[in-house]
C-alpha cells in the first residue's frame, strides 16, 4: 500500500513513528511518504532550522543518543547574543543545523538536504521517504495588535517567547512564490491512503495545504483520506485567530472539501489503517 502522510507540529512525528513501526511489524512492502510542514522554518544565529522536518528525522531514527541532552554550546551562543534564549536548541541538534546551512549555502535544495539527512538517519531502510512541502523558503508570521498599531513576529517567537497571545491574523511569507517540492503532488495523487496526521489545522497541516497544488491534489486523488483530530488543548489561540472554537467539528470543518474520514485524537495508526 502506498501511504502519504501530511505532517506538521510536534504531534506529527510520534504519530508517523508509530505508523512506521506498525507497518514494519506486519507483512507487506508498504511505501510511506511523509510531507512535512516547513512554514515553521527559521534562521537563527546563522543557522537554518527546520523544526518539523527535524522532529520527524529524530522520531524515525534508531540512532542512539550518545550523551544526555546538553546545552553547553547553545548556552554559550546565547550568552554571546547569537541565539535567542526563547528558542530551544539542544547541542545534539547543532550538527544537523550546521549541515543543512552548509548544504543550502552550496546550492542544494531543501529536498536534497532532507534526503541526505533522511539517509543518515536510516529512513529509506524503513520504507519511509521524507519530503519538505516546498523548496521555496516559507515562513509563518503572526500579526499582533500593540500600542503602536500592529506588528508581526515569527510563529516560533509567538509560541516560545510570547506564549501565544491573541493574534489578529497569520501571514505566510513566501507562499505566493511557493510550489510543491518534487514528488509531493505525485505522492498525493498516486497514494492508496492519505493521512492527515494530528497537527494544528491552521499553523501546521493548514500551511502544507496552502502550498499551491496540494489541496487540489487532495481533492482529485482517488485515495482514501483519513484525518486524525489533534489534541485541542493548545490550539485555542490559532483557531481563535480564524474565528473558530477549539472543537473537533471546527477542525474537521476546515477540511470539508476533502471528503476525509475523521478519527478521534486517541486513534492509533492501526485504527487509521482499518479505514484505508
Amino acid at each position: 500500500m502506498r501511504i502519504t502522510v501530511i505532517s506538521g507540529g510536534p504531534a506529527g512525528a510520534p504519530f508517523v513513528r508509530g505508523l512506521a513501526d506498525h507497518l514494519a511489524a506486519s507483512p507487506g512492502a508498504d511505501e510511506v511518504t511523509v510531507v512535512a510542514n516547513t512554514g515553521d522554518d527559521i534562521s537563527l544565529g546563522g543557522l537554518r532550522l527546520s523544526p518539523d522536518v527535524d522532529g520527524l528525522l529524530a522520531a524515525l531514527s534508531d540512532a542512539p543518543v550518545a550523551a544526555p541532552d546538553t546545552s553547553v554550546v547553545t548556552d554559550e551562543l546565547g550568552a554571546l547574543g547569537v541565539l535567542p534564549a526563547w528558542f530551544p536548541v539542544a547541542d545534539r541538534e547543532i550538527a544537523t543545523h550546521l549541515a543543512r546551512t552548509a548544504w543550502l549555502g552550496r546550492g542544494a535544495t531543501p529536498s536534497e538536504v532532507t534526503a541526505r539527512l533522511a539517509e543518515r538517519n536510516g529512513l529509506p531502510a524503513k520504507g519511509v521517504r521524507l519530503l519538505p512541502m516546498s523548496d521555496v523558503p516559507v515562513e509563518t508570521h503572526v500579526v499582533l495588535d500593540d500600542e503602536e498599531g500592529q506588528s508581526a513576529v515569527h510563529v516560533q517567537q509567538w509560541r516560545h517567547e510570547l506564549g501565544r497571545p491573541a493574534a489578529t491574523r497569520f501571514v505566510v511569507a513566501g507562499m505566493d512564490r511557493a510550489a510543491a517540492a518534487p514528488g509531493v503532488l505525485d505522492a498525493v495523487r498516486e497514494a492508496d491512503l492519505v493521512v492527515l496526521a494530528p497537527g494544528d489545522p491552521v499553523l501546521s497541516i493548514g500551511i502544507v495545504l496552502g502550498v499551491p497544488g496540494v489541496r487540489d491534489a487532495l481533492r482529485g486523488t482517488s485515495a482514501k483520506i483519513v484525518g486524525v483530530t489533534p489534541d485541542l488543548t493548545d490550539l485555542g489561540p490559532s483557531l481563535a485567530a480564524v474565528g473558530l472554537d477549539p472543537t473537533p467539528a471546527a477542525v474537521s470543518g476546515l477540511y470539508r472539501d476533502l471528503r476525509a474520514t475523521w478519527l478521534p485524537a486517541d486513534a492509533s495508526p492501526a485504527d487509521v489503517l482499518t479505514h484505508a
